[in-house]
């Protein structure tokens, strides 16, 4: 991108909807009618949903940016062509409930991630999803934080804990350990009594050893494969040749999740090392949820939060987050 192409504050557009009934409620979300960069993006004004049976209405505070906005935005992965508004992660306050939701009232503070891939839209002012999507905000971090946190943390419990089966005294590698997912799962991992080592740039390091990392690894200058011990669980979040190199690094009966779908030369070396090789899709869960509120309740997990931006300034997270160089989580600030 050129800085001529850098992407300018968003004005609100005209209505998507011309149809919608008049005096119908609406609200303004970062909407896209094309694929392509940050710039088609638009603030524009929308239907305000609804909630259906077994959903809720959230009014939005905050809502997370994950690289899966960005790829979402630029080509069809998992989702139908645009019109589409983006965004998993959300913090908010209920505002109304659907026929047969029982866990939350009008009021209560809660975070969650929409059902991934197909519930997507909390770039919004509004958006509604399953109850059981959400667990009750932590009453000791903001919306912000609380925002930064479903669907990487997530990811991480369900890779690391209900994937791989993370017990004591086990030997961890990660990847990009400073990334969004990396960094929680850093956390969670010290959580469970594991020894972890984290893959990062050297500036980084003295992060990584402030979330408590055993060890780190300089990928510009270091071979992650010199290891002198075995490792008991890799979380790989680069897919391709990192994969491949990373089975290894895993003693037999050792397990490589992955984030990104892997090679047949991946699949071929686990199975000649007898080491597990799988790839993990996050699914929302609402008993997931609650356990990374009850690590957050005890101080035990926290999003490093990088940036915020406003919504109608969600190009400008988008052409951030896309390099690739941002640390932790950046968020979209929407009351």
């Amino acid at each position: 991108m050129t800085s001529t192409d850098t992407p300018q504050t968003l004005v609100p557009q005209d209505s998507a909807d011309p149809a919608a009934p008049k005096g119908a409620p609406v609200m303004l979300a970062l909407h896209q009618t094309a694929l392509g960069g940050p710039e088609v993006l638009r603030l524009t004004e929308l239907p305000r949903p609804a909630p259906g049976p077994g959903e809720i209405l959230v009014a939005v505070h905050a809502a997370g940016l994950n690289p899966t906005d960005f790829k979402h935005r630029a080509m069809s992965v998992f989702l139908p062509p645009p019109p589409q508004t983006l965004g998993w992660d959300v913090s908010g306050t209920v505002v109304e409930t659907g026929f047969g939701v029982t866990l939350f009232r009008p009021g209560d503070e809660v975070f969650g991630m929409l059902p991934y891939p197909y519930g997507a839209g909390s770039h919004a002012e509004y958006v509604t999803g399953p109850t059981r999507a959400f667990a009750a905000k932590p009453a000791g971090i903001d919306h912000v934080q609380a925002a930064a946190l479903p669907l990487a943390a997530l990811t991480a419990w369900q890779a690391l804990v209900e994937t791989a089966d993370l017990r004591a005294g086990q030997r961890v590698l990660i990847h990009a350990a400073a990334g969004g997912v990396g960094h929680l799962a850093v956390q969670i991992a010290k959580e469970r009594g594991a020894h972890v080592t984290g893959t990062a740039s050297a500036p980084k390091h003295d992060f990584l050893r402030e979330l408590g990392a055993d060890a780190c690894i300089d990928y510009r200058s270091e071979d992650f494969t010199d290891a002198e011990e075995p490792y008991d669980i890799v979380l790989d979040t680069l897919g391709g040749e990192t994969a491949t190199r990373s089975v290894g690094v895993l003693r037999p009966g050792g397990v490589l999740v992955s984030l990104l779908p892997s090679s047949k030369d991946t699949r071929a070396a686990a199975e000649k090392a007898q080491v597990r090789a799988v790839v993990l899709l996050v699914e929302h869960d609402h008993a997931g949820m609650r356990a990374v509120a009850e690590l957050v309740g005890r101080d035990r997990l926290r999003a490093h939060v990088s940036g915020t931006f406003p919504l109608a300034e969600g190009a400008r997270a988008h052409a951030l987050g896309e390099t690739g160089r941002t640390t932790g989580k950046l968020v979209i600030t929407v009351r």
